[in-house]
């Protein structure tokens, strides 16, 4: 399992390594993309869809400092 300390400095991550970082549902996930409190995604391929590994520190931090839960 991936953890907050091992999370790249730069780069893309796939949705289930989101979801390992940030504890939420996909659907509670994508609901969030849709109203944009969570970073919106980047298309990497055709099929494939990933997110910044700085955008999900950015939201992991904003989360811990507003003691927020996911």
């Amino acid at each position: 399992m991936r953890t907050a300390s091992a999370l790249p400095d730069t780069g893309f991550l796939r949705l289930p390594d989101v979801l390992r970082l940030y504890p939420v549902s996909r659907s509670t996930w994508w609901a969030g993309v849709k109203a944009g409190r969570y970073p919106q995604p980047f298309k990497i391929g055709e099929r494939a869809t990933a997110w910044r590994a700085e955008d999900i520190r950015a939201l992991i931090s904003s989360a811990s400092t507003n003691g927020a839960q996911p």
